[in-house]
């Protein structure tokens, strides 16, 4: 399980990127790259990472489902994730 520090810091990321998102958009339209180099480094998409939604892990983490393989695993016996059965031949 991931620090509760490193989970918060991850959220403030997420909504620093969604508010300047439209900004950041709008100045690589046009070409301003001295003006985004002055928004926050954080408001960037490039720094999020990918994180379990249960656990808060970094890796390991599915995209379709996003959790990390562990908490997939899981839920996936429990019969907790829809459309998902264990596979056997």
């Amino acid at each position: 399980m991931a620090k509760e520090s490193m989970k918060a810091r991850q959220r403030k990321r997420e909504k620093l990127v969604a508010r300047y998102a439209e900004k950041r958009s709008k100045l690589k339209a046009e070409g301003r790259y001295d003006e985004l180099q002055k928004l926050p480094r954080n408001a960037s998409p490039v720094r999020l990472r990918n994180r379990c939604s249960i656990t808060g892990r970094p890796r390991g983490y599915m995209r379709d489902f996003g959790l990390s393989r562990n908490q997939f695993r899981k839920l996936a016996s429990e019969g907790k994730i829809p459309g998902v059965t264990k596979s056997s031949w």
